[in-house]
């Protein structure tokens, strides 16, 4: 009886195990929901929606964005991921350090991203340091000499506590030995208003956002957190020609709930990475001053211990918490 009961077990597994692999054989065969963390519009948005289209043409199924924005860090839309069913129909698309310090950050949060299963790191861009146009300094080296001998009295504006430009504000000054004034702000906009009226000193931020104001020589390009010059701006120093080691960039991924299976995760990688390689959407992609990437799942995990590895110390230095 007990063997009995045994090949019935057995047999149920098998059946259970059939059953999930033909499903995933089968994906999509209905509408799949990218939600991005973000309000509409901007390069995040844009490069999920890039990634829903071409991943839609290439897996023969819709492929919906769903913005569902609020709370700090994209909060509300990445929890609905982390609660979705782990079937490849509800995906997240979000910025780097969704992915990778999520938990530092939001260290009394009951969930924690690192559970997501990485799909695909979509493009990277690099954070850029701009400064009021007035500001008598023309490049990182003079600020930072200046700053070593007035301690506090330039100030940096970042689009909120944990967000990319206040982690780069506190590694220049971890790495360059001196000390800034913060000014939280909620998002780059109003601080890069007050940047223009000349409220505050700098704003470590984006170039497609402020490229047309520093071209108009509103406001001045003073560093760029590339490993290289920007192409564009070859007179601009890199942060780390200053300050060795300082790179800084970001990068949009998709990834999919817990639990996922790899199969159904490397399928929707493929069907991007395939639309990415496409000429005409590469050119779009840098006309956002990004770069295509499109990244296996396994790439995309070498760049989450990356950005980790970088911002994690930064993070518990600057004992930064968001609650």
């Amino acid at each position: 009886m007990v063997r009995c009961v045994g090949s019935a077990c057995g047999a149920l597994l098998v059946a259970s195990v059939i059953a999930a692999a033909q499903a995933q054989s089968g994906y999509p065969n209905r509408v799949v929901t990218l939600i991005v963390p973000y309000p509409a519009g901007g390069t995040a948005d844009l490069l999920c929606r890039f990634a829903a289209d071409k991943a839609g043409s290439n897996l023969a199924q819709q492929v919906v964005v769903e913005n569902r924005s609020g709370g700090a860090g994209g909060r509300v839309g990445t929890e609905a991921v982390l609660r979705a069913p782990p079937d490849g129909y509800t995906l997240l698309c979000a910025a780097q350090l969704t992915f990778s310090v999520t938990h530092l950050l939001f260290a009394k949060a009951s969930f924690d991203t690192r559970a997501l299963e990485p799909v695909s790191v979509l493009a990277t861009y690099p954070l850029i340091l701009i400064a009021r146009a007035d500001l008598p300094f023309n490049d990182l080296q003079e600020l930072v000499a200046y700053a070593r001998t007035n301690p506090g009295k330039i100030n940096y504006g970042h689009q909120g506590k944990g967000q990319t430009g206040h982690l780069l504000g506190e590694l220049m000054m971890l790495k360059g030995k001196f000390r800034m004034t913060e000014i939280p702000y909620r998002g780059s906009a109003p601080a890069i208003n007050d940047l223009l009226a000349g409220n505050i000193d700098l704003v470590p931020d984006y170039l497609l956002a402020n490229k047309s104001n520093i071209d108009a020589g509103k406001l001045k390009l003073i560093a760029t957190g590339s490993h290289e010059r920007l192409k564009e701006y070859p007179r601009v120093p890199t942060m780390a020609e200053t300050l060795p080691v300082v790179f800084a960039d970001t990068w949009m991924a998709v990834a999919a709930p817990p639990g996922t299976p790899a199969e159904i995760a490397k399928k929707v990688s493929q069907a991007i990475g395939q639309g990415f390689r496409e000429p005409e959407l590469r050119a779009r992609i840098r006309a956002l001053e990004a770069d295509p990437l499109a990244s296996t799942p396994d790439e995309m995990r070498a760049l989450i211990r990356q950005s980790l590895e970088t911002w994690g110390p930064v993070i518990e230095a600057a004992k930064i918490v968001v609650e």
